[in-house]
């Protein structure tokens, strides 16, 4: 199959036929922009490089998240007994999520868009091809990212601005510059420099760092920006300001799996895979952000574990149908804190974050509110 057909097979699944953004998805060749990423095998990441066309269009060609670098290690220049540890730090993202965040900035033509986010490039390809290069400016705190981005564009026929930037730190553009900021990677708060780079009237698109949660507003001739988030969802990696993520609590989180609490408490829930209950876990990351989770389930006893940097943690187990033993230590009870949200999600009926109101301030403060639910980012 031609990369031509594999395209435009991608396009019709990720795109209606009437949609603006079926073209660009069926002209961009994503082959090009992941020529190798890493894969998971059982604990540790193996380099993905293919040699033909049978290897690679498979994966280029369908709507999967393919990640290109671990612990700041480019899959592309990787040696095959490479195996590197920390964090996936970038990916190519899957296109309809890619189409997604697009269409939720509402793009029209003549709009001047900022892509945060510039990763493997794909995205950015596909807003040139729909709005035109001189319409596109896309940035990344990883130089080797944006050039080597620049170049596969280029392969590609596309030349897009493209800036080495720290996207949370002031913009080097004009005020008011853009029509529309769509990111791709997440953030606690929006950055005032977004809220600068925006025109009145403009629409900027984000997801909040340690949730699946969408946020969209649009800006206020004061300078402020009003939206909601919405009951979409999508997952990103959190903004960076180098290379690589600052280590976490990924040790606390290792040694949470054996010692004892200094609470040990029955939990009134059944355990719970935190980080797929994707709503219970971003309500989480509004309350507490910087949760890490683990998580066994070996048919007959199950274990999830939290850690945080502030040097919480908790373990709760449960056999069959027991009711779980949890185990507390730190300066924070996560598991209860857990169990508080847990406890609100029956009484109400639903968790109140999605589909909130959302209010940020000129610096960046991002204010929440449903009902009489309120939060402050």
């Amino acid at each position: 199959m031609s990369w031509e057909a594999a395209a435009a097979d991608l396009a019709a699944r990720v795109t209606h036929r009437s949609s603006r953004w079926r073209g660009p998805v069926a002209r961009t060749p994503r082959h090009v922009f992941v020529p190798a990423w890493w894969e998971a095998d059982g604990d540790r990441w193996e380099v993905h490089e293919p040699l033909t066309e049978e290897q690679w269009f498979p994966a280029a060609y369908a709507d999967r998240s393919l990640v290109t670098s671990v612990g700041g290690l480019h899959a592309d220049r990787a040696k095959p007994d490479d195996h590197p540890e920390g964090r996936p730090t970038s990916s190519a993202t899957l296109p309809s999520l890619v189409v997604s965040m697009f269409q939720h900035a509402r793009i029209d033509d003549g709009d001047e868009l900022l892509d945060v986010g510039t990763g493997s490039g794909y995205g950015t390809a596909l807003a040139a091809h729909r709005l035109g290069d001189e319409a596109v400016t896309s940035i990344d705190v990883d130089p080797y990212l944006v050039e080597t981005a620049r170049h596969r564009l280029a392969i590609a026929g596309l030349h897009p601005t493209l800036e080495t930037v720290d996207a949370t730190g002031p913009l080097p553009v004009k005020a008011g510059t853009f029509d529309r900021i769509v990111a791709t990677v997440a953030v606690r708060t929006v950055p005032p420099g977004w809220l600068a780079a925006l025109c009145p009237g403009g629409r900027l698109v984000t997801t909040i760092a340690g949730t699946s949660l969408i946020l969209t507003a649009e800006k206020r001739e004061d300078g402020a920006a009003v939206g909601r988030v919405e009951w979409d969802r999508a997952g990103f990696m959190p903004a960076r300001h180098g290379a690589n993520y600052p280590a976490g609590a990924s040790g606390l989180l290792a040694a949470a799996q054996e010692i004892d609490g200094e609470d040990v408490t029955t939990g009134p829930y059944p355990v719970v895979d935190v980080a797929n209950a994707w709503d219970l876990d971003s309500m989480l990351g509004i309350t507490a952000p910087g949760i890490e989770h683990a998580y066994q389930d070996d048919g007959h006893r199950r274990t999830a574990v939290m850690a945080h940097p502030d040097g919480s943690w908790a373990r709760a187990v449960s056999v069959g149908d027991e009711r779980p033993t949890v185990h507390q230590g730190g300066p924070r009870r996560l598991w209860d804190l857990l169990d508080e949200l847990r406890a609100y999600w029956l009484q109400h009926g639903e968790l109140p974050a999605r589909g909130a109101r959302a209010l940020i301030t000129p610096d960046g403060e991002t204010r929440l509110a449903r009902g009489k639910w309120r939060a402050v980012l």
